[in-house]
C-alpha cells in the first residue's frame, strides 16, 4: 500500500520537473544594442557594511550604452558604515546616486519603502533591481535589457550564492534549484516565484499596477509585484537563463540566519496562488516519502527515494553547466540532505508563528 502511494507520488514529482525543464529550457527574441532601452538600476542598503562596496564594486563594471543607465543606491536608514562607504565610492561617478530614507515618510515599511522611494526619482524605462549583498557580471544589464521586446513587463534572472564551503554551497544549489523552478513555471506562463535581487520591470507597467503603495505588504515583495503584473494579462513575463544574468550573493553564515531567511520566503509564500501550493504539495510528500524510506525499506521503496534524488541531479546539471558554475555542484549530496529536511520542516516553522525579524525591524 505504502509502496503504491509512493509510486504515485513520485509520479507527480516526476512530472512536474519535466515541466520545470521544458519551461527553464525555453528561449525567447532579443533587441539589438541600439534598441536598447535606459534603465535604472536599485539597490536597498541596510546595514550592509560588510558587502556593499564588492556590489558597488560589480555594477562599475557594468558594461551599458552611455546616457542610457542611472544606478540609484537606497541607504535605508543603516546605523553602521553602510552610508559612508557608498558616499566614498560614488562621489566621482555620476550616474550613480545615494538616496536616504525617512522613517514615516509613506505607509510602506522595510524593503518596499526603500524601493518605492528609489522608483519615484528613476529616469529609466526599465527598474532593474539587486541587493547590497550581490555581485553582478559585466553584462548583466545589457543581457537583461535585451529581452525587453514591446510586450514583455518582466524579465527575471536566476541567483546563486558563492559556495567556499559546503554550508554554503548547500544553499549556492538551493538557490538554483528554487529559481530553475521558478524560470519553469514562469515561462509556461505559470509564475510562482522570483527573486528581487535579480529581477526587471517596465516602470510604466510598475505604474500601471500602482506601484508598490497599492500593493499588500509583503516581505516577499518581489513576488508579490510579478503577480500583480502577471495578472493583468496584457503583457509577458519571463525568466531566460543566462549565465551573463547570473547573481551571485552571500550566503547566510549561521544555521540561524538560514532558519530566519527559509521562514522569511516561507511566509511571503504563502500569498502564492494555488498552483504554488500544488508544487509545494509534491515537493513536500516525496521529501517526506524519502526521509521515510529507512522506516519503510524494500526494493521498491529505495529505488523510489534513488530516483527521487537522480530527478533533482537532473534538472540541476544541466542548469549549472549553462551558468558556468557546475563546480557547485560537488556539494549536491549536501544540498539533497538539507533539502529534504528544510521542506519538510518548514511548515512547521511557519504556520505556529508569522512574525518575523528581518534587518533588525519586526513584521
Amino acid at each position: 500500500m505504502f509502496e503504491l502511494i509512493f509510486l504515485f507520488i513520485m509520479i507527480g514529482y516526476f512530472a512536474q520537473t519535466v515541466l520545470f525543464i521544458i519551461g527553464a529550457k525555453k528561449k525567447f527574441p532579443r533587441i539589438t544594442d541600439d534598441k536598447l532601452p535606459t534603465a535604472t538600476i536599485i539597490v536597498a542598503a541596510r546595514n550592509e557594511e560588510d558587502n556593499i562596496l564588492r556590489t558597488l564594486e560589480s555594477l562599475e563594471k557594468l558594461d551599458y550604452p552611455d546616457g542610457k543607465l542611472q544606478i540609484l543606491i537606497v541607504d535605508d536608514q543603516s546605523t553602521d558604515s553602510t552610508g559612508k562607504i557608498i558616499d566614498d565610492f560614488i562621489k566621482d561617478k555620476l550616474h550613480f546616486k545615494k538616496i536616504t530614507t525617512e522613517e514615516h515618510h509613506t505607509k510602506l515599511i522595510g524593503k518596499m519603502r526603500a524601493l518605492a522611494y528609489a522608483i519615484k526619482e528613476a529616469t529609466g524605462e526599465i527598474i532593474m533591481t539587486t541587493d547590497a549583498d550581490c555581485e553582478v557580471k559585466p553584462q548583466w544589464a545589457k543581457t537583461v535589457c535585451s529581452f525587453y521586446e514591446d510586450n514583455v513587463a518582466i524579465v527575471t534572472g536566476i541567483t546563486t550564492q558563492t559556495a567556499g564551503k559546503w554550508f554554503d554551497g548547500m544553499q549556492a544549489i538551493d538557490f538554483v534549484y528554487l529559481l530553475t523552478a521558478g524560470a519553469g513555471t514562469t515561462n509556461l506562463k505559470m509564475p510562482v516565484s522570483c527573486i528581487g535581487n535579480n529581477m526587471s520591470y517596465r516602470k510604466s507597467v510598475y505604474d500601471e499596477v500602482g506601484g508598490y503603495e497599492k500593493l499588500p505588504h509583503s516581505v516577499t515583495e518581489d513576488f508579490t509585484l510579478m503577480n500583480a503584473i502577471y495578472n493583468l494579462k496584457k503583457y509577458k513575463v519571463i525568466f531566460p537563463v543566462e549565465s551573463d544574468t547570473l547573481v551571485t550573493s552571500v550566503p547566510c553564515k549561521t544555521l540561524r540566519s538560514l532558519i530566519s531567511q527559509k521562514k522569511r520566503w516561507g511566509v511571503g509564500g504563502l500569498g502564492v496562488p494555488f498552483r504554488g501550493f500544488v508544487i509545494m504539495f509534491w515537493g513536500f510528500t516525496a521529501n517526506l516519502l524519502v526521509l521515510l524510506t529507512p522506516f519503510f525499506y524494500s526494493q521498491i521503496w529505495l529505488v523510489l527515494a534513488v530516483f527521487k534524488i537522480a530527478l533533482d541531479f537532473f534538472l540541476l546539471y544541466p542548469v549549472h553547466i549553462k551558468l558556468g558554475i557546475e563546480k557547485n555542484l560537488k556539494y549536491f549530496f549536501h544540498f539533497e540532505i538539507y533539502y529534504i529536511f528544510y521542506v519538510i520542516l518548514l511548515p512547521f516553522i511557519v504556520l505556529p508563528h508569522r512574525k518575523l525579524t528581518w534587518k533588525g525591524r519586526e513584521y
